[in-house]
């Protein structure tokens, strides 16, 4: 390797990287610029030693990752640059990289759920050897129709909020077992399926999907995402890359995974204030559908939009320090 070339290749990141290192305060983009230029710079270190070990420029170039990783590491303390970069970053990357998985337990669902609703619907009485004979004979109206208005309205948000995220904690800590993961989605699915079909099977169809879709697309969308990544987790350890051992393969999965599981409670949060004060709020149909149509595009487009370009910023950064 020319080391003087590769120096004047990337002398200008280093004195850069120097720089921000220096400051006593960082703006957001600022903190993400210095973080890329330390993998960078890492990775130029790592290349040095192993190609031409200049013992002066090891020197050097050893001195400025250490003091960038004690920048990086030595703050303490709450951080809105940390809280951004999560938000901008590290979630919805975690997502958009799982999407093929929580898309095909999606669809997985829906197909499941509406095949139960539609046999529901036309042989009601099979919903009494699915759930049983009294929770059968409650599910059009206590069950369902009564469930949104039995409790005030901010202790039902809470409730909501903390059995959804219990659920979705439930798909990411048992992905590595694979099958809690199904028996969680199918119990869910049965749910849907057995509820929709009582209310089918009273021509009340309109009811069903008028009260669950305003919250229920977002809540699901969590759930798909969770045992997707969970999932994930689980494949991790069967089938890793081949640049991965196992144990890599699922930690790197699990990193992903705890991100993962942070988001979701603030998305679970926004779908249980959507199921506890716009389901059941005496205005038309169309208002509360869309309310909950433009909460779930809403998402759908956040974790398009962040994670494709954080996945983009991210191989351009490792293909740079290459």
């Amino acid at each position: 390797m020319d080391l003087d070339a590769y120096t004047a290749e990337h002398d200008r990141e280093w004195r850069r990287l120097a720089e921000l290192t220096g400051r006593r305060r960082l703006g957001a983009d600022e903190a993400d610029e210095l973080v890329a230029l330390y993998q960078r710079v890492a990775t130029h270190l790592s290349v040095v030693r192993s190609r031409s070990p200049d013992p002066v420029l090891v020197a050097q170039l050893s001195q400025l990752v250490l003091a960038a990783r004690g920048r990086l590491a030595g703050r303490s303390g709450f951080s809105w640059a940390t809280v951004r970069r999560f938000f901008s970053t590290g979630f919805p990357l975690a997502v958009y990289r799982a999407w093929p998985w929580w898309s095909a337990v999606g669809v997985g669902f829906v197909l499941v759920a509406g095949f139960l609703m539609y046999w529901i619907a036309e042989h009601p009485e099979n919903a009494v050897a699915l759930i049983g004979e009294d929770a059968a004979a409650e599910a059009f109206e206590a069950r369902f129709v009564g469930y949104y208005s039995e409790y005030s309205a901010p202790s039902f948000a809470f409730q909501l909020w903390t059995h959804n995220a219990w659920v979705a904690a439930r798909c990411l800590a048992s992905g590595i077992l694979i099958l809690p993961v199904f028996y969680l989605l199918w119990h869910n699915a049965l749910n849907i399926g057995v509820t929709g079909g009582v209310l089918a099977a009273y021509d009340r169809t309109d009811v069903f999907f008028s009260m669950i879709t305003p919250h229920g697309l977002l809540e699901l969308t969590g759930i798909f995402v969770a045992a997707g990544v969970g999932l994930r987790i689980g494949w991790a350890w069967i089938a890793p890359p081949r640049d991965l051992t196992r144990g890599q393969a699922v930690a790197r999965a699990g990193r992903s995974g705890v991100l993962v599981a942070v988001g979701l409670v603030g998305l679970f949060a926004v779908a249980g204030l959507i199921e506890a004060f716009v389901t059941p709020a005496a205005v038309p149909t169309g208002i509360r559908v869309g309310i909950g149509v433009l909460g779930w595009l809403g998402f759908l487009g956040y974790v398009c939009w962040f994670g494709h370009r954080a996945a983009v910023a991210e191989e351009s950064a490792t293909e740079s320090s290459a």
